[in-house]
């Protein structure tokens, strides 16, 4: 029962950041059909961004099947693609001919260069999307090598989620003027995106280009993350002055060297003084001694642990569903709740197909000709 519920989206199979918008449509009550290749290997029950859709496999060669990808397509609110561009249109099955279908489309392009642009038509990943956005460069110590942020910011922070959202965004567009559009969502676009305040911050010049010192870079004693007696990690945040405060007088640092709190000068010097702090209690000491505070601390907890913190017990941020722990769908609406519709499924052509209003001859025809 969804905030989605009703809304109907056709989802090409593909890898990464399609299948997980795919995935937010569905936790949000939308009921999604994936279209696999015939003969694909079925998503095993632990892929959880496969959760919650029926599938169809289908032979795109054959034009019987690229008609049946369209009657889908015609009855479908959205529709999301991962290809390189061009891909859908020698299939038969690019915005102007299923737009032609069903005028009120929302067409969702995923790419991570987008449609346009010299780099539009070669290979890359989250690392080089992220990279040509100023986000790489900024994430990371001093002196050191950027690190791979996993692939949350380009694949999934700014090609996923701006790919949802602008898909949404045209859904109710459409309702008003019975128009669908396309959705271009590169995850270059989207990772610059998310670098609007780093880009405001920059131009007010209170933001280095120089990776490691800054305040959310880690480049501040009173950012980031230090290990514990035990080997486990801590992190710290208390940004603002009373918070700052609350954190000293709990660790019980009185060294008034820490009153300079802004002077960047003393970061580097402040930072070796803490972490040397830091390093004579384990990370269950310093849980007790920040427990219901205002400091602004957190343990940094493994996948292994974060399902088991009792923040997350206490709000079901996890769920087990067919003995995989996985993430619940975020974030929570007062009415209307998301829910996880279903654990990852193989192809199931009759049921898939049936449930979209095909008949069992139509079924049959396909069958008999290879197309499914």
């Amino acid at each position: 029962m969804g905030p989605l519920k009703g809304v109907r989206i056709v989802e090409f199979a593909g890898l990464g950041p399609g299948p997980f918008a795919a995935m937010l449509f569905s936790d949000m009550g939308a009921e999604v059909i994936r279209i696999d290749r015939k003969g694909a290997r079925a998503p095993h029950r632990t892929e959880v961004a496969y959760r919650g859709r029926r599938a169809v496999a289908l032979d795109l060669k054959k034009p019987e099947a690229v008609e049946a990808a369209l009657r889908l397509i015609e009855m479908a609110d959205g529709l999301i693609e991962g290809f390189r561009p061009g891909v859908m249109e020698r299939l038969g099955l690019g915005p102007d001919a299923c737009l032609a279908r069903n005028p009120r489309l929302v067409y969702g392009r995923m790419t991570g260069w987008g449609q346009s642009g010299p780099l539009a038509n070669t290979a890359g990943h989250d690392i080089n999307y992220i990279a040509i956005s100023g986000a790489l460069h900024a994430i990371g110590e001093k002196d050191r090598a950027p690190p791979p942020p996993l692939n949350l910011v380009g694949d999934f922070g700014g090609g996923a989620l701006y790919l949802c959202f602008g898909m949404v965004c045209a859904m109710l567009e459409a309702r008003a003027s019975g128009r669908g559009q396309v959705i271009d969502a590169a995850m270059s676009d989207g990772a610059a995106s998310v670098m609007a305040l780093f880009y405001g911050l920059k131009a007010m010049g209170w933001w280095s280009d120089a990776r490691g010192e800054n305040v959310l870079d880690g480049g501040a004693h009173f950012y980031g993350t230090y290990e514990t007696a035990d080997g486990k990690w801590i992190a710290l945040g208390p940004i603002e002055p009373q918070f700052y405060k609350e954190f000293l007088d709990r660790a019980g640092i009185a060294d008034p060297d820490f009153a300079a709190q802004m002077d960047r000068g003393q970061w580097p010097a402040l930072k070796a003084k803490l972490a040397a702090i830091v390093k004579n209690r384990t990370r269950a000491q310093w849980d007790e001694v920040f427990a219901g505070s205002d400091a602004c601390y957190a343990p940094v907890l493994s996948m292994e642990e974060a399902p088991r913190h009792p923040h997350n017990l206490a709000r079901g941020t996890f769920v087990e569903l067919d003995g995989v722990v996985q993430p619940a769908p975020a974030p929570r609406f007062s009415r209307t709740a998301p829910e996880i519709q279903g654990p990852p499924v193989a192809a199931d052509n009759d049921a898939a197909l049936s449930a979209w209003g095909f008949s069992q001859s139509d079924i049959a025809a396909l069958n008999d000709c290879g197309a499914i």
